[in-house]
């Protein structure tokens, strides 16, 4: 690369990475209608930029990949040449190429040169893909001539479309003619380094903040909201009317900054959409399937975190929805659907949590061929099997090693099974459920919240002890005599009007003695499609909690999902739900 600051080169690896997320969307809708002049500008744009910013910075393999590209889409705009299937395949790929140079790049490498053989995939008949101009930034402070003299205005004007993108191809060999003039309605672009004007005459103001700062201002947050527990606790104790004015203040005012701070690291869920139209077409070209795959929701929002982690669960669903899901066209127009099967990936917020969906509408999952598949591989034994539902068949496809598939290919899992989903889902606080019609299709349903760095909970005791339960999955509170427990194969139950609910006492998991009561205090949790009741001695209420790394001594043990500290300076165990369950 050429000397140019750090701060220009993470300038550029950000707007890069911008600019390929949504080529990938782009070449996907350009494809299904080449006709469409306004995706074809747009996608010429995303290589021409590419190009001009790793010619400025020197970075000479994506230059010559960009030029392919753009050399013939320009001969496309200005009708010198159509786009074939094998242009798109070459495109396609040359994004994949372009994320290597820019991962290789962020970790100070050497960025690889794409294959002779890809660039010429782009040649157009009658017209081979010329040689890019090498292009290297002036050294400071030294005056830009031509031939001798000082830059004209012209050449200004070239060397700014050049490190900015003009939407005007340049070439050596053979030059493209100039495109189509621009309508005289569309808007201009502003200046760079300037703001942009809004409707009614606003401007917008941004900067770019190093995400360490605002994880670090987070984090203060985080001690301040403890803080507001602890001195809520002593309020209760202190019956002062001007501490209580006071507390109330401090408790308004650090909910709102905890809401302003929160936002500043939201972004929507479209960064991680944006991959998918590319990763449905290449995954159903390779299967020889037809896919149309819809996004909705994509300006839902979430904290940055959780958008990152959820990048590779999302492919590996959609990868699976298409791989196991979708039939192929000719088993499709024999079950009466039509040729192309729909993939529906959707977001949308439900108070503190944002729900995902990816739904497909093909074969569906068959609960009985789950059931089988399991005792083929002694997954579990036939007496648990023969007493499994219909859903609970369903939730066989997390188990470790567990797959419908006669053979392993790279398409949907490559290698890692839904178990490793679900694990990551867990991870980030959510829960993973599977809804399947056999014949019909199949949806996976993802629920998340908006943000990790404090968590909603109900604290519950059990012995002296405080323990927290995320509020996501807590149902309801109830209490029962002990004489209405039931035992059905070793296992307590609550005969319900409805149902059945399993009970956990949370007590002898733990190895303390209960305290005794008249009456049952069960939390209704739920656990996928399933709920269960957990019995502790005494729920102490909801707190928002700051999540801590747990202590030594429990770290790596099923069913704690971390630490924190609660209002009377206590340290309480975050309990894990699932892991609470399976090991009960």
């Amino acid at each position: 690369m050429s000397a140019v600051t750090p701060e220009i080169a993470a300038d550029f690896l950000i707007e890069a990475q911008e600019i390929l997320d949504r080529l990938g969307e782009q070449l996907v809708t350009l494809e299904q209608d080449p006709s469409d002049s306004g995706q074809l500008n747009a996608v010429f744009r995303g290589f021409h930029t590419l190009k001009g910013g790793a010619g400025f910075l020197g970075i000479q393999p994506m230059v010559n990949l960009c030029h392919a590209a753009e050399e013939t889409l320009g001969l496309v705009r200005a009708g010198q040449a159509t786009l074939e299937p094998q242009h798109f395949d070459a495109a396609q790929q040359s994004l994949d190429w372009l994320q290597q140079m820019l991962d290789a790049i962020g970790a100070g490498e050497d960025p690889p040169h794409a294959p002779q053989i890809l660039i010429d995939q782009f040649d157009v008949q009658g017209h081979a893909v010329s040689a890019p101009k090498p292009t290297n930034p002036p050294a400071a402070g030294a005056a830009v001539a031509s031939g001798g003299d000082l830059i004209s205005d012209d050449e200004f004007e070239a060397l700014l479309d050049q490190l900015h993108g003009d939407g005007v191809p340049t070439t050596v060999a053979s030059p493209s003619p100039a495109p189509p003039p621009r309508p005289q309605h569309a808007p201009k672009p502003a200046p760079a380094g300037k703001p942009a004007a809004k409707a009614g005459g606003e401007t917008e103001q941004t900067i770019r903040v190093d995400t360490k700062r605002l994880d670090a201002i987070v984090n203060l947050v985080g001690e301040l909201v403890l803080s507001r527990n602890r001195l809520k606790t002593l309020r209760a104790r202190i019956r002062d009317e001007e501490l209580d004015r006071a507390v109330s203040s401090l408790d308004i005012a650090t909910a709102r900054l905890q809401t302003a701070v929160m936002r500043t690291r939201m972004q929507p869920v479209g960064k991680v959409f944006s991959r998918f139209p590319k990763v449905a077409r290449d995954v159903a070209r390779q299967l020889q399937k037809e896919v149309d795959l819809e996004l909705v929701g994509a300006d839902t929002e979430l904290d940055r975190n959780l958008v990152e982690a959820l990048a590779d669960p999302l492919v590996h669903l959609v990868r699976n929805a298409i791989d196991h899901g979708i039939e192929v066209p000719s088993l499709r127009e024999a079950c009466s659907k039509p040729r192309q099967g729909h993939v529906r990936l959707s977001a949308q917020q439900e108070g503190d949590f944002v729900t995902i969906e990816i739904r497909d509408d093909g074969a569906g999952i068959d609960p009985e061929r789950l059931r089988v598949k399991a005792l083929e591989k002694g997954l579990i034994d036939p007496e648990a099997a023969a007493r499994l539902s219909h859903d609970e068949c369903l939730q066989l496809v997390f188990l470790p090693g567990f797959s419908t598939k006669a053979e392993v290919t790279d398409i949907s899992g490559r290698g890692v099974g839904m178990d490793v989903v679900q694990s990551r889902i867990r991870e980030l606080s959510g829960q993973i459920t599977i809804h399947s019609d056999v014949g019909r299709g199949s949806r996976f349903v993802i629920r998340v919240p908006l943000t990790l760095a404090i968590l909603p909970t109900l604290l519950v005791q059990a012995g002296d002890p405080v323990y927290a339960l995320p509020l996501a999955r807590v149902m309801e509170v109830l209490h029962a005599p002990s004489e209405s427990l039931r035992w059905f194969d070793g296992q307590a139950v609550l005969d319900r009007q409805s149902h059945t609910l399993p009970l956990v006492d949370l007590r002898q998991w733990l190895r303390v003695d209960p305290v005794m009561a008249p009456l049952l205090t069960i939390v209704v949790l739920q656990m996928g499609e399933q709920r269960f009741g957990l019995i502790v001695d005494q729920v102490r209420g909801r707190e928002e909690v700051v999540i801590k790394p747990l202590p030594r001594a429990v770290r790596g043990l099923p069913g704690y999902a971390g630490a924190t500290l609660i209002g009377d300076g206590r340290m309480a165990l975050i309990l894990d739900v699932d892991g609470l369950r399976a090991t009960a």
